[in-house]
């Protein structure tokens, strides 16, 4: 059996455990040897390979969400450092990045020394905060300028807040609340840099490989089911509005590919806001199509699709929904109309 195999194989028996089964260690695990196999070395972005990049992203995504979220997060923070920090080898271990800013939770910097800095507060939305090693977090420095920094998730000076999640969907990820007191870390980049870099919107595009690739798992329970002798045409005319919302959605992730491997330095930013919309209405439309054309017994006997089908809509909403949609206007109108010419 190849390692590509191996591969395959541990992500179809995770996909496959029953919804009873204990999750304890068993994610961390997997995370491990997906990083040890060297399965987790991503090809950057813009640098000629992102369709293989989301590719890859796309098949994590089709096995398990929460496992996904850990993925995307552990390659993108790699993905910054790259970026940022050429010269700088991210430390061993498992990583995430933290960049939420809701208006009741923010990290401060309140001291330094060089780019070692120590920060005050608190960050929400922490994914992976009970089994990462490392995380990249967004704070704000003395002049109120925003500063990614690297913190070493073992300090005692970090404590992890478990009761805000109440969600269903996605909870696997354990994603707490996280406050700082005093805690040490490292500047990666300058100040604004994390935003301002062609990276940033690259790495969103990857978010949406994510979303397809398990719209496309979920979608494949339909494809199956109307291969059965008794499906009936009703079930056929949800599987052919399907197919038409993901090749769509697939075309335009091939295609934007294209683009950032063709402009590595330009802003992906109105290409990417695109992308997101096309990849969100497209799973919209398989969650819809899909729960109508089966009913009840595959949310209620299928462990595989229970958990798609709970996690995939908390996680669709990283998308801002008509507040991003809004943004593509903005851009939109502000240039001529040649991208809708064919």
């Amino acid at each position: 059996m190849t390692s590509a195999d191996t591969m395959e194989h541990l992500l179809d028996t995770f996909a496959s455990r029953s919804v009873t089964q204990s999750t304890d260690g068993a994610l961390q695990g997997l995370m491990q040897k997906l990083i040890d196999s060297g399965f987790a070395g991503l090809p950057l972005p813009g640098q000629g390979r992102t369709l293989e990049r989301w590719r890859t992203l796309a098949k994590v995504g089709a096995c398990d969400l929460a496992l996904t979220k850990i993925f995307e997060g552990h390659t993108d923070a790699l993905a910054i450092v790259s970026e940022l920090e050429p010269d700088r080898a991210p430390a061993p271990g498992l990583w995430g990045v933290w960049a939420a800013e809701p208006p009741f939770a923010r990290i401060e910097i309140v001291d330094r020394q060089d780019d070692q800095v120590y920060l005050q507060g608190r960050k929400a939305w922490c994914s992976g905060a009970a089994i990462l090693d490392w995380a990249l977090v967004t704070t704000w420095d003395e002049q109120g300028l925003a500063q990614l920094v690297a913190v070493d998730l073992k300090q005692a000076s970090l404590r992890r807040v478990d009761e805000v999640w109440q969600a269903v969907g996605m909870a696997q990820t354990a994603s707490l609340d996280v406050e700082f007191n005093g805690a040490l870390g490292h500047c990666i980049g300058l100040p604004g840099q994390y935003v301002d870099r062609p990276g940033f919107w690259q790495g969103g595009g990857g978010i949406a490989a994510c979303w397809y690739g398990a719209a496309c798992a979920f979608a494949g329970y339909l494809r199956e089911h109307c291969t059965r002798p008794y499906h009936d045409a009703h079930a056929a005319a949800h599987l052919g509005a399907v197919d038409a919302a993901l090749c769509a959605a697939a075309a335009s992730m091939r295609e934007t590919a294209a683009w950032i491997d063709g402009h590595p330095q330009s802003s992906a930013e109105i290409p990417v806001r695109r992308l997101r919309a096309q990849v969100e209405a497209a799973v919209t439309v398989v969650l819809e199509q899909v729960g109508r054309a089966l009913g009840a017994t595959p949310y209620c006997r299928n462990a595989h699709f229970a958990r798609l089908a709970a996690d995939l809509p908390v996680f669709l909403r990283q998308s801002h929904g008509h507040k991003d949609l809004a943004e593509l206007g903005k851009r939109t109108a502000a240039q001529s109309n040649d991208g809708w010419l064919l």
